[in-house]
């Protein structure tokens, strides 16, 4: 294996002493790093499965992956394309004859179920790729140990530091690039980085180096010898007189929150991206769609040829079959109309191209589409599907979940703050932030994921795949839900499908730099009743709202009194002063609030209507932190509720302290 530079994938399926004994064998026969990823360990070198992504950037000859208790398949996926070529990594699971049935604790992860759940069909799925696999090996307790001849292979020729073939041609191409932005991208194990050293290294002007991790920059430093600088990508943005530089390199560019990506690369003349496409990491083609369609003179270079491993490596291809890395084809796709139709994950054992299908179409389409994407779908409880289908391929693809139905005390308690059950997106922010404190009782689909192949976009595909899941699920939901970032494009498309705006975050996500946005679709009667109280909510408090965050909205006048205090604001208003409603869920009707009082009230009057930072305001106050300040706005909230009317204040306190009770 090593003179041929190839890894390969072992499976030890047994009962756990069985499994650990042929660990301890092959640990004391094989030299190496040996490297456990597992909740238990068992060998001297280890971390656990939530923490491999902190380890990106290393390399390591041999492994162990312990799934007897459970999956992580993104952790499974990045320790395989850490390993040095001459590698084994071995996969301990239960009994294979069993192992579907069995509860995977990895499941609470993603499943938001109250329990670990058995995964039958991502287990099938993997079980089946191992056995059609020639190249694994697949060892089961009470059975002989048998090693499938090696098929016959060149002997490989390791990288020696000097530019591969694809490199030189990409590293010319960069050298004679006076302004702009350019972008790498490859599989694991490409030479992206060592690529971006090189560049460093050869660059007549200074470099900087920014990535999500210092850590992960490892093998780019080593080909930048001396010429390494770095610098984070807050702290690069933040800087506010940079030195010239010749060059600014991004590491895994993809991973960087798309607006502080933005804001750093537009004070530099050149720029060189580079990220893996198509990886665990779940950033996908999705980068090159969203971020870097903004730079229409954008010079795009990719890397095919392994440099770490040898070409067709069997272990990087039984990675790539089980967690589908493999890309659809967006170069072609089949003319003819679409056929419209539900899917479900029981269609899995008769039709599982379908599901693949539709998995490896939304991951190229969406950033954050992951290997654990993947097992949610074929597995989690409340998935439902739209395909729509050309001549058996999957043009688009609808992926909704199920939402709501809670009882009435815990959607209360969810409104007050007292509780926030895992799952519900949607559904637990109406009750949490919106007005209705019964929102979460109402069933709901929320859209999790909508794709159309981007050769048939634009011809309705995906409004008639959420026309016709409306159809199919009439009265059974009280409504569509959507949650996504808000941009103008966006929300003409969701408003296009007939969904209503209900809210907008206050906060940038993060991921994709935009505020978050909410919008329903209403079903039946109740569910058309919440979405007027939650759009009206939003119109009336959008004036109190609109001056905490960067967007601007084109929303029409609220209907009647939007600064008189309505039963609904005093019942808000009792869920921010006796309970734990968020400050920025309860602006309009604190605004409402500070109109009608004659009172002082120091500290919401000047976070409110004087607009002071929590900073400035605690230090102006004496006040000692956040919590002590959020505390003393409740204080005040309370006095001038009571102040107001104190028999209504004392009625609405007990009942917040029922509600506490049952929490």
């Amino acid at each position: 294996m090593q003179l041929t530079g190839i890894r390969r994938l072992m499976v030890l399926a047994g009962e756990n002493q069985w499994s650990s004994q042929q660990v301890v064998t092959l640990t004391t026969s094989l030299p190496g790093d040996w490297l456990w990823v597992g909740s238990s360990p068992e060998l001297p070198l280890h971390c656990s499965p939530s923490a491999v992504r902190s380890m990106l950037g290393r390399e390591f000859q041999h492994a162990v992956f312990d799934a007897r208790r459970g999956l992580d398949a993104a952790a499974f996926a990045a320790l395989s394309g850490m390993l040095k070529a001459g590698s084994w990594l071995l996969l301990l699971t239960p009994e294979w004859s069993r192992w579907a049935s069995l509860p995977d604790e990895d499941a609470g992860r993603w499943s938001d179920a109250p329990q670990a759940i058995p995964t039958p069909h991502f287990v099938s799925h993997l079980q089946r790729c191992i056995r059609q696999d020639s190249e694994a090996v697949l060892w089961q307790q009470h059975e002989s140990f048998t090693l499938n001849p090696f098929t016959h292979r060149p002997v490989w020729r390791p990288a020696s530091g000097a530019p591969e073939q694809e490199q030189a041609a990409i590293l010319d191409n960069l050298s004679g690039m006076a302004r702009g932005v350019a972008v790498v991208t490859a599989a694991r194990g490409r030479g992206k980085s060592a690529l971006a050293g090189m560049l460093v290294n050869r660059s007549s002007g200074a470099c900087l180096v920014t990535a999500p991790a210092k850590a992960a920059t490892n093998v780019l430093a080593s080909y930048a010898g001396e010429r390494f600088q770095f610098t984070a990508p807050d702290a690069l943005a933040a800087e506010r007189g940079l030195t010239a530089c010749d060059w600014l390199i991004v590491d895994e560019a993809a991973a960087i929150p798309a607006p502080l990506l933005r804001q750093i690369i537009e004070r530099f003349p050149r720029v060189l991206l580079t990220t893996t496409v198509q990886g665990y990491e779940g950033t996908g083609r999705g980068f090159l769609l969203k971020f870097c369609a903004a730079f229409p003179a954008l010079k795009r270079f990719t890397l095919n040829t392994p440099i770490r491993w040898a070409q067709n490596d069997p272990l990087e291809q039984t990675i790539d079959r089980i967690m589908l890395f493999d890309e659809p084809d967006l170069a072609r796709f089949p003319q003819g109309d679409p056929v419209l139709e539900a899917v479900e994950q029981a269609d899995w054992p008769r039709k599982p191209e379908q599901l693949k299908q539709m998995y490896r179409l939304l991951s190229g389409a969406h950033y954050r589409t992951s290997p654990l994407d993947w097992r949610r779908m074929l597995d989690a409880p409340g998935q439902h599907f739209s395909a729509a289908n050309i001549k058996e391929q999957c043009a688009g693809a609808l992926w909704m979940v199920e939402e709501g139905g809670l009882d009435e005390n815990l959607s209360r308690s969810v409104w007050a703050g007292f509780r926030r059950p895992r799952g519900n997106l949607v559904a637990q922010s109406l009750a949490a932030h919106g007005g209705s404190p019964l929102a979460a009782t109402l069933r709901g689909l929320r859209i999790s994921r909508i794709a159309v192949h981007p050769l048939r976009q634009r011809e309705h595909i995906g409004a008639s795949m959420i026309e016709h899941a409306r159809q199919a699920v009439n009265h059974q939901y009280d409504y569509l839900s959507v949650s996504f970032g808000y941009t103008d494009e966006l929300w003409r498309f969701w408003q296009r499908c007939g969904f209503v705006l209900v809210r907008i975050g206050s906060h940038k996500e993060a991921s994709s730099g935009c505020y978050s946005a909410m919008a329903l679709l209403p079903l039946t009667p109740a569910g058309r009743l919440l979405t007027e109280n939650e759009q009206q909510r939003l119109l009336r408090d959008w004036s109190w709202q609109k001056p905490w965050i960067e967007l601007s909205l084109p929303l029409p006048l609220p209907e009647g009194s939007w600064s008189a205090l309505l039963p609904e604001d005093w019942e808000e208003l009792a869920g921010f002063a006796f309970a734990h409603r968020p400050l920025e869920a309860c602006l309009g009707a604190l605004n409402r609030l500070l109109l009608a009082s004659v009172l002082p009230l120091h500290t919401l009057r000047g976070r409110l209507q004087l607009r002071e930072s929590s900073e400035a305001l605690s230090q102006r106050l004496g006040i000692s932190g956040k919590k002590a300040l959020l505390a003393l706005m409740r204080e005040e909230a309370r006095s001038a509720l009571e102040n107001l009317n104190w028999t209504r204040t004392d009625a609405l306190h007990d009942s917040i302290m029922q509600l506490q009770k049952f929490h």
